[in-house]
């Protein structure tokens, strides 16, 4: 049957599904483990069972907005109007202002003004705590003539790190601090493959992930607001190794402190590397015995006027081609005996009740155009591709086993004489 653009079509059509690897290649060892831990752990991003088709999203819940709150560190700057009258009596709240100096909020959570004494304000929203000094002021009969603002903001900070342009701690101000803002301060993201690339946010002893494809499609992913406390890591493969030392490190530094969970990282690293053994030891093993000819593979053979006759392994979790075969294997037709009109695809029935049917799928690439078609037409196993030879090559050939017959006869006739 001639090969043709429609021919193509019928002869895919025959029902393959194409050997796939074993598990062990389509899985990770950084992923999740079963370990109980009296405090929460990051949670893990992966399901060692089975890769992702792509990287998974685990967005943050979704938090509403709340009002700052002054916390410890932060500093804050009273401003009066004009000096004056009364207003003298504030002798330190005015040399504060005049020199664009602030109080800081100290460990107790209070800041100390002269002439009024310690004024807690410590977890109160501006209005709260211009209210409370209102308070203090009227309380020492000075006029409470003033403004409130913060002018250092070091109590709320976000950590970010990875591959960013410059890593560092962005603090949390009046305004909502969103991802792609936290982002854009640290130097913004430097990946070369957005493919292999997520974001991750460690929060509350849980894990997110959001793929770096994903974040710059979603507006909604780039508008995640950040929280105290939260740490951003821009991670550049599926492997978790530099995702887990920042956040360890994180853990030393700031969160987890407890025995109790350094001893669940190191048990979480011991049955990461203990998986990763298991999966080369697997994947070694499965090489070993394909090299053996020990696991079954799908084959075509190659006759004929081909460069390189054998048989050529079909691919594991794809279809391969008559152009594969041909010029991976094969070597290409011969230039000098092979016919190019006449090369050949032998295909038998798959139905055992046509045991010995048997389809030839001819292919003419006297036109080079039709050489296209071979890039299409689909291998099925146990398919013989066959090139024939050239007639001239048929008679050479008929010539040289010819040959040898004449030189016998004629030396038989030159003994008779």
């Amino acid at each position: 049957m001639p090969l043709t653009a429609e021919t193509v079509l019928l002869a895919n059509r025959s029902e393959y599904s194409p050997r796939a690897l074993p598990a062990a290649f389509n899985q990770i060892a950084g992923t999740g483990s079963g370990l109980g831990v009296p405090a929460p752990a990051p949670d893990p991003v992966f399901d060692s069972r089975q890769r992702p088709g792509g990287m998974e999203l685990r967005v943050p819940p979704a938090v509403d907005p709340e009002p700052y709150r002054i916390g410890v560190g932060d500093v804050i700057l009273l401003a009066t109007p004009n000096p004056g009258n009364t207003v003298e009596q504030l002798s330190g709240l005015l040399a504060a202002q005049n020199a664009r100096q602030g109080y800081t909020v100290q460990d107790d959570g209070a800041i100390a003004i002269p002439t009024v004494g310690r004024v807690e304000i410590a977890g109160m929203t501006l209005e709260e705590a211009e209210a409370q000094l209102f308070q203090s002021l009227v309380s020492n009969q000075i006029d409470p003539t003033f403004s409130l603002e913060i002018s250092a903001f070091n109590s709320k900070k976000v950590s970010v790190g990875g591959a960013v342009g410059s890593p560092r701690v962005v603090p949390i101000t009046l305004t909502p601090l969103y991802l792609e803002e936290a982002l854009a301060q640290a130097g913004g993201i430097t990946v070369n493959d957005q493919d292999y690339a997520s974001v991750r946010i460690y929060r509350d002893g849980t894990l997110y992930q959001i793929p770096l494809t994903e974040l710059y499609a979603r507006d909604s992913l780039r508008r995640v607001p950040l929280l105290d406390g939260d740490a951003v890591f821009v991670d550049t493969a599926y492997d978790l190794e530099l995702a887990r030392g920042y956040f360890e490190e994180q853990i030393r530094l700031a969160t987890f402190k407890q025995t109790s969970r350094q001893s669940a990282l190191s048990q979480l690293n011991s049955e990461i590397g203990i998986r990763r053994a298991a999966l080369n030891e697997q994947r070694a093993l499965f090489n070993s015995r394909l090299g053996l000819g020990a696991e079954q593979r799908d084959y075509v053979y190659l006759t004929g006027e081909v460069r390189t006759p054998g048989r050529y392994p079909l691919p594991y979790e794809r279809s391969a081609v008559l152009a594969d075969a041909l010029y991976e294997q094969g070597g290409g037709i011969s230039a000098l005996s092979g016919d190019v009109r006449q090369i050949y695809v032998l295909r038998g029935a798959s139905d055992p009740r046509e045991f010995g049917a048997l389809t030839a799928w001819k292919l003419n690439v006297a036109n080079a155009a039709n050489f296209l078609l071979a890039t299409k037409f689909e291998l099925r196993p146990n398919d013989v591709i066959f090139i024939a030879e050239q007639p001239v090559t048929r008679w050479n050939r008929t010539i040289r086993q010819i040959l040898p017959t004449l030189n016998v006869t004629n030396t038989a006739g030159n003994l008779t004489d």
